[in-house]
């Protein structure tokens, strides 16, 4: 049997971390990052791939899925909009929550391996 009230508490608890996100997006904003060659290419790619077709009726995880491609097509295109490339990197100022959700998607694939940066 599922406890109903913890899931009122969980969503009151998803207020709270939207309100900390409001916050912490207006003092943020933007971060500057840089990233290899490979995967700024590849982020560039995804953004000038075209996708055609319906989506139709999808799972959990190919909801997801589509997110992230469409999270890293977003960062392909500020990087050929504003990415300054030298040598094998780019640099590129990003909104903070792109790079917090190509954190995320980070530490998701790493799973119990993931270690946080000392």
């Amino acid at each position: 049997m599922v406890d109903e009230e913890q899931y009122v508490r969980y969503r009151e608890d998803s207020k709270v971390l939207a309100a900390i996100g409001e916050h912490v997006h207006a003092q943020v904003g933007l971060v500057t990052v840089r990233l290899p060659r490979a995967v700024a290419q590849a982020a560039v790619d995804a953004w000038e791939r075209d996708e055609t077709g319906d989506v139709g009726e999808e799972t959990h995880e190919q909801y997801e899925l589509r997110g992230q491609a469409g999270d890293l097509a977003l960062i392909g295109l500020v990087i050929s909009e504003r990415g300054r490339w030298e040598d094998e990197e780019v640099v590129v100022d990003l909104q903070v929550s792109l790079a917090g959700a190509s954190v995320l998607s980070h530490i998701e694939a790493a799973g119990p391996a993931y270690r946080p940066p000392e």
